[in-house]
């Protein structure tokens, strides 16, 4: 079992920023992937990026205010949110999956995922 931590979830006002964590052992082999989980709904995958950080995907509702990105050479991976909404309030989550290319593609399936982490939480409100 691959052990996927996040951190940096919290508690933010309407128009804030936060930036979660995503750190694994050799996590520069694997594809990256953000998903959140707000209350009474379904998992949404919201970004994802490949091994070489080229290659990244967003889901509409996020897209123009998070960035995700990595760092190869200390294998973590981060998702840097801006202008944050009482809608992205819930349970983030990174999950990853081994990658044998640094030029695949990632997708915001969550089936497409091994390994998850336990979660962070992102509460936006005033």
């Amino acid at each position: 079992q691959r052990q996927v931590v996040e951190s940096g979830g919290g508690l933010v006002q309407p128009g804030g920023s936060l930036r979660l964590s995503c750190a694994a052992p050799d996590l520069r082999y694997y594809r990256i992937g953000w998903f959140r989980q707000a209350p009474g709904k379904e998992r949404e995958g919201i970004s994802c990026i490949s091994r070489s950080s080229d290659l990244t995907d967003y889901a509409d509702s996020v897209k123009g205010r998070f960035t995700i990105s990595r760092d190869n050479a200390k294998n973590v991976g981060y998702l840097q949110m801006n202008a944050l909404e009482p809608e992205d309030t819930g349970v983030y989550y990174c999950a990853v999956v081994f990658s044998s290319s640094a030029r695949v593609r990632c997708t915001l399936g969550g089936s497409d995922y091994r390994y998850w982490g336990q979660g962070t939480q992102v509460t936006v409100s005033s």
